[in-house]
């Protein structure tokens, strides 16, 4: 609760990431490249964006890092697509970023393909000057009316 002394934060939908230019690029960046890693099915890659205690969080439920990375090192989940349809939503609030995007995949899991279309969320943090990812959140796209 906000004391009554407190001045209001800025409007919900403020860029205040916009205020930190070189974060912002750097964070784009780190998301392109992890998606790269991802689509390469390359463990050791992958690793390098996660923190210790990252997790994705699924219709599913909760995988933490070291299943995931197991999952890929063994080759039971590869993907060979992986694209951006909006671009990230980055907000940088101190060493705590959040970067939302539409994005689609192709994965295939158990031998069997899955094509995705699905919305996500990284929150990544800053330690030591690195960002790493702390939370992976993905929610499927809602289907366009109709269809």
């Amino acid at each position: 609760m906000r004391d009554s002394g407190d001045r209001p934060g800025p409007p919900p939908d403020s860029p205040e990431g916009d205020a930190d230019p070189a974060a912002h690029a750097l964070l784009a960046s780190l998301v392109d490249d992890w998606a790269a890693a991802i689509v390469a099915n390359d463990a050791g890659r992958i690793a390098a964006f996660m923190a210790d205690e990252w997790v994705i969080v699924s219709e599913s439920g909760i995988t933490d890092r070291d299943t995931f990375l197991a999952y890929v090192t063994s080759g039971d989940l590869t993907h060979s697509a992986m694209r951006a349809i909006t671009p990230p939503r980055i907000r940088v609030h101190g060493d705590t970023a959040v970067v939302t995007a539409r994005i689609t995949n192709t994965a295939h899991y158990g031998g069997d393909r899955f094509d995705a279309d699905e919305w996500t969320t990284d929150v990544f943090v800053r330690r030591h000057g690195d960002w790493r990812c702390v939370l992976s959140h993905i929610t499927p796209a809602a289907s366009p009316e109709g269809s």
